[in-house]
């Protein structure tokens, strides 16, 4: 395992929101949703594209609580631009599933 410096880690900025809206991206190489997510008052809505279609469909993640990078360069995907990365883990089977904040944190939460 190669190990970074918190210098490293400082320099994410990791911010808990809430998705407002998602649609189908059938644009996309690989199966993925298009998210807009509400990373608070300082930051706003953010849009994203995340491959999480197997465990999840565009009219499940409204309302979900996601975390994302929010200080990454903008990525052209397709004809979306992403603007955010939205964090998850893969499953045993290596499908993603998305990490969460708990319930009590508000968007825009940066993690410290």
């Amino acid at each position: 395992m190669d190990h970074a410096d918190f210098a490293h880690f400082a320099a994410l900025d990791i911010r808990a929101g809430t998705v407002t809206r998602a649609e189908a991206f059938p644009e996309a190489r690989r199966p993925a949703i298009k998210l807009w997510v509400d990373c608070g008052p300082d930051i706003g809505e953010r849009k994203s594209s995340a491959q999480i279609t197997d465990h999840y469909t565009p009219e499940d993640l409204v309302g979900q609580r996601v975390m994302a990078v929010v200080n990454f360069a903008p990525r052209q995907i397709g004809p979306v631009m992403s603007e955010i990365l939205v964090l998850g883990f893969p499953d045993a089977a290596g499908a993603i599933l998305l990490a969460r904040p708990d319930p009590d944190v508000p968007d825009g939460a940066r993690l410290a």
